[in-house]
């Protein structure tokens, strides 16, 4: 059995005010220190300032940790320097890579990451190519293709064995594409809540660029972020809320986000509902028990085309069951992950 010995806290908990301090040599890192005088924070230098506003400090820890990676793009030849969050040790099973829904980053996993690591699982939180933190100023394409292919060069150049990889949401599309397409990377798949039945990005692949980038702007917008949040979580405060969606949208303040959006929605986005039946490895599906945005009978539908699948229900929990139940989701994926 699993074991789990981290005492869990609010997230809403706020950490002591903060102060600017000097960067590190080379300016690597932007700091920032307690006013208390005790310890401090130190985030990438790449991340957008506004991270400094963020209270959750469980977000500011990974945030922390973020680094970019090199990852040759086989298309171009070039060099992306990818972001992720890498484990802190070497583990005997199966490395675990999280991914993350549409339009995130590696952040998403801020309050389940801690548990997998505690569970002794060498764990990496990387950012899908066009979202998160990467260096996209020589903007790549961004459809799936691609998507893909810089997964699979990130696998091949750093985590280097099978995998268990996580998909919540969208990442769960992006996890079976995957899968179906380098199924000698992939050992196990967990899928949580996945959104795998829609068509790609539909009519949005065919609007007008103008329209397309007004589009992509109020996406980024608060309000629908914070009411996108609302729809996300089952019960958690107006505090919280807003925090979180502070989270949620740091990404898209980096100036390449807007193109790289774009770019995915005009492409056409993942249509993977034909590769489902394809799926040769073990699948672990979590679905959160009050989730507002895909359907028990979705849910129920994957189970059923999936040839060696088994379904797993979160109590309490809305569409990301692994930011609002970490310790339960972290346990199901542990023990997922140690069952041979």
């Amino acid at each position: 059995m699993v074991g789990f010995t981290l005492i869990w806290a609010s997230s809403s908990v706020s950490p002591p005010p903060m102060v600017m301090i000097v960067t590190k040599k080379g300016g690597s890192l932007r700091g920032f220190r307690n006013n208390d005088g005790g310890g401090g924070d130190e985030f990438p230098s790449f991340l957008p300032k506004e991270v400094q506003n963020i209270r959750d400090p469980y977000a500011r820890t990974l945030a922390q940790r973020i680094e970019r990676l090199p990852v040759k793009f086989e298309i171009s030849g070039n060099c992306i320097m990818s972001s992720c969050v890498k484990p802190l040790k070497k583990s005997e099973i199966n490395p675990v890579v999280l991914l993350h829904c549409f339009d995130s980053s590696c952040l998403e996993w801020r309050c389940g990451h801690p548990f997998l690591e505690e569970a002794g699982l060498e764990t990496w939180a990387i950012d899908v190519l066009g979202w998160g933190f990467s260096d996209l100023e020589r903007l790549p394409p961004c459809n799936v293709a691609t998507k893909r292919n810089h997964l699979y060069q990130l696998w091949k150049s750093h985590v280097k064995r099978p995998m268990i990889l996580v998909g919540p949401s969208l990442g769960a599309a992006v996890a079976i594409d995957f899968a179906v397409h380098y199924p000698e990377a992939v050992k196990k798949l967990v899928l949580i809540n996945a959104s795998v039945y829609a068509k790609g990005t539909g009519n949005l692949a065919k609007l007008p660029k103008l329209v397309a980038y007004a589009g992509v702007s109020l996406l980024k917008s608060l309000p629908l972020r914070f009411y996108a949040n609302t729809l996300a979580f089952k019960c958690i405060s107006l505090a919280t809320t807003l925090d979180w969606t502070n989270v949620g949208r740091l990404h898209c303040l980096l100036p390449w986000w807007k193109d790289a959006t774009v770019n995915f929605m005009n492409s056409g986005g993942y249509n993977v509902a034909d590769q489902i039946k394809q799926v040769k490895q073990k699948v672990l599906i979590i679905c959160g028990e009050n989730d507002q945005i895909i359907s028990y009978k979705q849910i129920m539908r994957l189970h059923c085309e999936l040839p060696d699948s088994r379904l797993k229900i979160v109590p309490d929990s809305g569409h990301l069951a692994h930011v609002e139940k970490p310790i339960h989701v972290a346990k199901l994926i542990a023990e997922f992950a140690q069952d041979y």
